[in-house]
């Protein structure tokens, strides 16, 4: 018998698990279930992070959470508990698989068009980390961190799933054309993992071309891997392509805890009422009844929901409006009755059990994930992000009183657009500026050199900001303005 934890959620999450729960417990899954304290009522008592401390140290000690939707409060400065929960145990990879469900209409299903998508999104870093600043009283700045042992952690699951799945293409969505140090490593690090898998299809696609062909022709994709922004939006428009967030289950996926959780909301507007539909989050059962190695276990349940919906019994959500839709308890109990039989389209195979109980573990500090790098490392400039509302000439001259002898203005930029030496009168300004100092002969200058430089320019203005021009060997690692 595997414990696992168990947080019912707010708004219908209670309703939703315990329709799930009485399923598995009739399908007699040997699960074990510990009730954490998690959720909005969580963070009204008090609790910034959104779950009391004995959640925290159960689901830390058990490596299985199962959750029901959560919500955040508004208006008082809280993080999302379900961002906090990936962010704090690392669950690095989210994983959405979308499948055409017979019973369920959509466009595509109607055409005979078939859908079988698993996206995996980054699930830690990105503009996720939430680290923003108000640099004037016009400009906010949000920092996106796009790391390699990252960005290896989630392509590897990916790859690794692609290839226990059968798979035959894996696919990079990105935007590396326009951002090219962070999109560009997270693309550099999915073709040098692809190397290590010779047997599946690699390639890589832009993200807005990609949501153009996934609404287009998503039968021709198969396992796509994204950034976290990115793939949240991209695995949302799938959920649409299968029906909606009803139908779409995710699976947080850590090298010691793991989360399974349905994606949609509480929908507050029906609470109460026993009438959501629980199937998010029973497809979210599922992926953890194979991470747990039941196989036999979540292809019997499975086959039972996808003969249910094949018969057309259905929740008031979905489904054919001429047959009474059923509640909550009712569709659940249909699926019980259902144990047993076999759909006619997408039957699951049923595959040994081959129980697998999550590690007991300890961890004494907190991992630290770092690659090699062998390049020589040196600074050869700063970007300064200052305030001034003055025009970008004036910015210009009192730049040029402060290089040093050391330092060489190289340009002014407004929004990334580069506005002196060369720019347009065209070009609208905000009061905020980057200006790039280097150094002469591209030199490399100290950190104490780059404090003097701030000293002198604080003198003529607000200094909002700072970033190092760095050098890896012989490679820029910074980007250019827009028309630099």
């Amino acid at each position: 018998m595997t414990k696992i934890a168990v947080a019912k959620g707010d708004g219908i999450g209670p309703e939703i698990m315990d329709a799930v729960l009485s399923i598995f417990e009739a399908a007699k899954v040997p699960l074990e279930y510990q009730f954490v304290d998690m959720g909005k009522w969580v963070f009204d008592k008090g609790y910034s992070n959104g779950m009391t401390p004995e959640a925290q140290q159960a689901i830390e000690s058990l490596g299985i959470l199962f959750k029901g939707p959560m919500e955040t409060p508004k208006g008082k400065g809280v993080k999302s508990v379900n961002v906090t929960a990936r962010k704090t145990w690392n669950t690095y990879a989210n994983k959405r698989t979308f499948q055409t469900l017979h019973g369920v209409d959509t466009v595509f299903s109607k055409a005979g068009i078939p859908i079988d998508i698993t996206i995996v999104r980054e699930n830690i870093e990105d503009t996720y980390g939430g680290i923003e600043h108000m640099l004037t009283n016009d400009v906010a700045l949000s920092r996106r961190f796009i790391t390699r042992p990252g960005s290896l952690q989630v392509i590897k699951y990916a790859f690794e799933m692609a290839k226990k799945k059968g798979a035959r293409r894996i696919t990079c969505g990105h935007k590396a054309n326009i951002m090219k140090l962070t999109d560009g490593l997270f693309l550099e690090v999915f073709y040098e993992v692809a190397k290590e898998y010779p047997e599946l299809q690699s390639d890589d696609v832009i993200v807005d071309d990609l949501c153009m062909k996934l609404v287009i022709k998503p039968n021709l994709f198969d396992v796509v891997v994204l950034t976290n922004l990115q793939g949240d939006i991209v695995s949302d428009l799938c959920a649409g392509l299968v029906g909606g967030l009803g139908f779409a289950p995710s699976a947080n996926i850590g090298d010691h805890i793991s989360i399974f959780e349905a994606v949609h909301g509480t929908a507050p507007d029906i609470t109460g009422k026993n009438i959501a539909n629980p199937t998010a989050l029973l497809l979210s059962g599922f992926g953890m009844l194979r991470h747990l190695g039941l196989m036999e276990t979540a292809a019997m349940i499975e086959n039972a929901l996808l003969y249910t919906l094949e018969s057309g019994q259905h929740t008031g959500d979905f489904g054919d409006k001429n047959t009474p839709s059923l509640n909550t308890t009712e569709f659940a109990a249909a699926i019980i009755a259902n144990f047993g039989k076999t759909p006619h389209h997408n039957p699951k195979p049923i595959l040994d059990n081959h129980y697998v109980t999550p590690t007991n573990f300890k961890l004494e500090r907190n991992p630290m994930l770092e690659s090699i790098d062998n390049n020589e490392e040196f600074i050869v400039g700063v970007d300064m992000f200052i305030e001034s509302n003055e025009q970008p000439n004036w910015v210009a001259e009192k730049c040029l009183k402060h290089t040093m002898g050391l330092f060489k203005l190289i340009t002014i930029s407004n929004r990334g657009t580069q506005v002196w030496p060369t720019g347009s009168v065209f070009t609208n300004l905000v009061n905020q500026y980057r200006v790039r100092f280097e150094s002469i002969g591209n030199v490399p200058v100290t950190q104490t050199d780059i404090l003097e430089l701030y000293r002198l320019l604080m003198v003529d203005f607000k200094i909002c900001s700072t970033e190092l021009l760095n050098m890896w060997g012989d490679k820029k690692a910074y980007s250019l303005a827009q028309g630099q």
